[in-house]
């Protein structure tokens, strides 16, 4: 086999910088060959470079493994503390609840203090008024009682008068009457002026009891208004206290609200570090995955087979006689002219089929026109053609060799007889084959 020129590559893969540990990915290839270099050492040079681009890529994708589990790890941390945030934000709804229901109770506590104020107001009013009312009867009573002292003094001394000179009073009366009408008028003016004397002291005495009932009422009023008084301020002073504890309980609350607060905002700046984490490992894996891309495609390039020239392996061992040439011809069972677009190798049933050359088989399979065919990639765009098997001994994707058999002559489909119709292929059109058989 002839020298060939291989195309010196060498694949340098960009620096993964998001951290330290990446520039394992960064290796690069091997130079394949050199121009003067024998075919077996470029084939081995070669070799050592795929394996090492698979191995690159084996350790690329296992970096990217492990970046993807770090990622997991970030992103289950994450979720837990914005569970623990959902928990504590909660809680603290729970808490700022709590205080708007102790905000109405304090407002209703100061509505009471007021109400209660209100009423100290109108009940000291009331009592003013009522020491008023009471300072009026007691200078009322004093006055019925001095008009009711003088009265009775009066009468007392009428009284003692009349007892003293009860019998000169009466002769004289009796004397001095001019006549028993006269003497029965005299009596009469006598007893009544007694009877209105006895009447006003009644009346002054009953005055005095009214006006001292009048003020013993107004004292029982202001005593209970005392009592009411007192009630309202230790209403009052228990109102307070009320005030005071729920304005400490609302504090404390408060405080405790800014204690979620701050706890919420430390687990809310740890979910930003994650994010900043997990964002640095999405970097990290897309740079890796980059870094697959290019490895990968230096392996496809690397992998990609190169026909090395020479001659091709007579497909058809043993039988050399052409029963229709390359070229344009009247197409044996349509009648038209048309390009032959192969080699027609005639050879009995059952004959071997061999790989011209080293290759892989790309397609195994049937159709209508071709039969059983084969198609094997001999790398650079070259391609041969094996049509119209009996049967086929290799399927796609498999690795021949030249001289390898592939499948037997056959007459399958658009045949007039057994033959191996050959054919090549060169950057995706046919090509004499002779220029390879030959």
């Amino acid at each position: 086999m002839r020298k060939r020129t291989y195309i010196t590559i060498k694949l340098l893969l960009f620096v993964l910088c998001v951290t330290p540990c990446m520039a394992q990915f960064v290796l690069p290839l091997e130079v394949y060959a050199d121009e003067d270099e024998e075919e077996g050492e470029e084939d081995g040079g070669r070799s050592r470079d795929i394996d090492a681009l698979k191995q690159q890529i084996a350790e690329s994708q296992a970096a990217k493994e492990r970046a993807n589990q770090t990622k997991n790890q970030l992103a289950s941390g994450m979720a837990s503390v914005q569970q623990v945030i959902g928990s504590l934000e909660s809680e603290k709804e729970d808490i700022v609840s709590y205080v708007a229901t102790l905000d109405a109770a304090m407002e209703q506590i100061q509505d009471d203090i007021a109400a209660i104020d209100a009423s100290i107001s109108e009940n000291e009013i009331q009592i003013d008024e009522a020491k008023k009312a009471i300072d009026t009867a007691q200078k009322e009573l004093d006055e019925a009682e001095r008009i009711r002292q003088g009265q009775y003094e009066d009468i007392k001394d009428q009284i003692h008068f009349m007892y003293t000179t009860q019998k000169a009073t009466f002769a004289d009366i009796l004397f001095t009457s001019k006549s028993i009408g006269d003497l029965l008028n005299r009596t009469y003016y006598i007893n009544r002026i007694m009877e209105y004397d006895q009447k006003k002291l009644a009346e002054y005495a009953k005055t005095v009891e009214e006006a001292d009932a009048a003020k013993k009422v107004l004292e029982e009023n202001k005593a209970k208004l005392d009592e009411k008084q007192a009630e309202l301020e230790e209403k009052h002073a228990e109102a307070k206290s009320k005030e005071e504890d729920m304005g400490k309980l609302i504090d404390a609350k408060e405080e405790e609200i800014g204690q979620y607060n701050d706890a919420i905002g430390d687990k809310e700046a740890q979910v930003r570090e994650y994010e900043a984490m997990i964002a640095q490992q999405n970097a990290e894996i897309a740079a890796i995955e980059a870094a697959i891309r290019q490895q990968q495609a230096a392996l496809q390039e690397a992998n990609r087979r190169v026909y090395g020239g020479g001659q091709f392996v007579w497909p058809a061992p043993g039988y050399t006689r052409i029963s229709d040439d390359y070229g344009m011809r009247t197409h044996p069972t349509l009648g038209v002219q048309m390009m032959h677009n192969g080699v027609d190798m005639a050879a009995p049933s059952g004959s071997p089929i061999l790989a011209a050359a080293d290759g892989t088989v790309i397609a195994a399979s049937y159709s209508g026109t071709m039969g059983n065919y084969i198609m094997i990639d001999h790398g650079s765009d070259l391609i041969s053609i094996y049509m119209h098997a009996s049967s086929l001994n290799v399927s796609a994707g498999q690795e021949v060799g030249a001289g390898d058999r592939i499948g037997s002559v056959g007459s399958t489909g658009r045949s007039t007889g057994p033959h191996l119709h050959f054919g090549v292929r060169k950057n995706g059109a046919y090509v004499n084959p002779w220029s390879y058989l030959k």
